[in-house]
């Protein structure tokens, strides 16, 4: 019998909860006043007395997020931004849904471990050691795989139906740095002749890759 999305969260809870990631909390609960100017490692306290349920409810991975971009995949975070609660918790998810040859581009998560549950379908996944090597596999429904932190890492749905995955993350916010989206679409640029000399190619071929990868404007 398949385990349910709430099984499936509370074993990689349950798993990961003793890997070293953010700072233990000091108290019971600080939920995040994401209101406050204050600058700090996390997010201010909200004064307790104003603490309710829903600051400890996400109601967003329970059904699949629409892919509607050219890499074919989604990521649904539940972190702290999204369910205050986490704040000083070190623990977040994130639900990843990719339509058939779905590819969650090679990133890294800067903050965090990630292990990822498959919940649908089948995928190429791997990583990449300081060393430059490959670490892959194939994993199906059911399997999990897990990936260190701050390693560049991918996932690819290979498969010809829709996959999905539950990933948890020993960080009320891990962060995301997609290599591509980093290199080539960053404000202000970095300088065409820094990535033509690191990818040795020519400017052209740069700008063409600037201008698909370039933050879209309203």
């Amino acid at each position: 019998m398949a385990m349910s999305l709430f099984s499936t969260s509370l074993l990689i809870f349950s798993i990961i909860s003793g890997v070293l990631g953010d700072p233990d909390t000091l108290q019971d609960v600080c939920v995040a006043d994401t209101s406050s100017g204050t600058k700090l490692n996390g997010f201010p306290c909200k004064d307790s007395k104003n603490i309710t349920a829903d600051d400890f409810f996400f109601a967003g991975l329970a059904n699949p997020g629409v892919v509607n971009n050219s890499v074919g995949s989604v990521v649904t975070g539940a972190n702290v931004e999204k369910i205050p609660g986490l704040n000083t918790l070190g623990v977040s998810l994130s639900r990843i849904d990719f339509e058939a040859g779905g590819l969650n581009p090679p990133h890294t998560h800067p903050r965090a471990t990630e292990m990822t549950f498959v919940l649908e379908g089948e995928l190429d996944v791997g990583f990449i050691t300081t060393a430059n090597k490959l670490i892959s596999k194939t994993v199906k429904k059911g399997e999990i795989f897990v990936f260190p932190k701050g390693l560049v890492h991918f996932q690819k749905n290979n498969g010809d139906k829709a996959a999905s995955v539950i990933s948890a993350f020993n960080s009320q916010l891990p962060g995301t740095q997609s290599i591509a989206a980093t290199l080539f679409g960053a404000t202000p640029e970095v300088p065409d002749n820094v990535l033509t000399k690191t990818f040795q190619v020519g400017t052209k071929e740069i700008e063409k890759i600037k201008s698909r990868l370039a933050p879209k404007t309203s």
